[in-house]
């Protein structure tokens, strides 16, 4: 029990030495990460959309 109450301490004093972010901070990261998100997922949706056509091409011969 010991173990477990000196780990919560220490965790504890960890989370005291943490550098958070502002709130911008936080803002402007979630919007970076939402944007490339979008952005990945459009450029491999177009991928596979090309690699579907070109595959549909080459078996309908």
């Amino acid at each position: 029990m010991e173990k477990l109450i000196n780990y919560f301490k220490e965790s504890k004093a960890e989370l005291t030495k943490v550098t958070w972010p502002t709130k911008e901070q936080a803002v402007r990261a979630t919007i970076m990460v939402i944007v490339i998100s979008s952005v990945t997922a459009l450029f491999l949706g177009g991928v596979d959309y090309g690699l579907n056509e070109i595959l549909n091409l080459v078996l309908s011969r």
